[in-house]
């Protein structure tokens, strides 16, 4: 039997005022724990999680839930404010631009971005980089990156192009395991329908943007934002001088960077690294 359902506080947090309209459409509408873990293919254990508020609701459950209660965009929007309780402030702004960007244009120097990030490879990060977070926390985190990548996921998603540094490729995030199945992701997405991967090599050498991360959102319209972050700290952009140099920028970048054919070799050649130790035959 699961435990009775704590006091939540709507007013306190997306997460509670989730978990309330939950528990509150399940009623309605009649249904168990059970049956509503048959119907969305979801654990009763993670459902009760999530009304309780114990638990955020991993993606895609909001969608489900709003098919079967038939609530339209209810918990989705209720998604969407419990992520962003779980991202830091100063990327607020890079979130909205990112919801409705038609273009994405991303260069990291040292890790994977996070919207090519496995939930393995971004859970190690967040446990290294925040020794200081309860595990609650970091699945906070967690979840609400892999929200963000239910941009790729769309019916008509943005056009992406992401330029990665080598040092993001060698720097063994998680450990070797960790590593190989993230490498493994990233080859169908090198070259495809809407998304361009290509790596910057080390012996390219110096390069523009090279330090930290910046992102190229562009809008309907055409207009352009910036986004550029380092250790703790972001600002977003949308001067035109600004957005044009960066852009330039970028441009050098890709000019400079792998092919996508030679990107996706220099990962295959990568993966090698972390490969699985095979036990010889007998």
């Amino acid at each position: 039997m699961t435990q009775p359902a704590r006091d939540l506080e709507p007013a306190r947090s997306a997460r509670d005022l989730y978990g309330v309209e939950l528990r509150r459409q399940r009623l309605l509408t009649g249904l168990s724990l059970d049956r509503l873990s048959d119907i969305v293919n979801y654990s009763k254990t993670h459902l009760h999680g999530v009304e309780t508020g114990e638990r955020l609701p991993l993606p895609p459950i909001s969608e489900k839930l709003d098919v079967a209660f038939g609530t339209g965009a209810l918990f989705q929007g209720l998604w969407g404010a419990v992520k962003r309780e779980h991202t830091p402030r100063r990327f607020d702004h890079c979130l909205e631009l990112e919801a409705r960007a038609v273009r994405i244009q991303e260069f990291c120097a040292g890790v994977v971005p996070g919207l090519l990030q496995t939930e393995e490879y971004m859970r190690a990060l967040f446990t290294e980089g925040n020794p200081e977070m309860t595990s609650q926390q970091i699945n906070g985190l967690v979840a609400a990156r892999l929200g963000r990548q239910e941009v790729l996921r769309r019916n008509s998603p943005p056009s992406f192009w992401w330029i990665l540094g080598e040092a993001a490729l060698r720097q063994a995030v998680g450990g070797a395991t960790v590593m190989y199945a993230q490498l493994v992701t990233l080859l169908p997405l090198v070259q495809s329908r809407c998304t361009t991967i290509q790596i910057a090599p080390f012996e390219a050498g110096a390069l523009a943007l090279m330090n930290g991360t910046i992102v190229l959102l562009t809008l309907p319209g055409n207009s352009t934002t910036v986004y550029q972050e380092g250790l703790g700290h972001g600002e977003t952009f949308d001067d035109r001088e600004i957005v044009a140099r960066r852009v330039r920028g970028y441009d050098h970048m890709k000019a400079c960077a792998l092919s996508p054919k030679a990107s996706a070799a220099l990962i295959e050649a990568t993966m090698e690294k972390y490969q699985p130790c095979q036990s010889p035959q007998t």
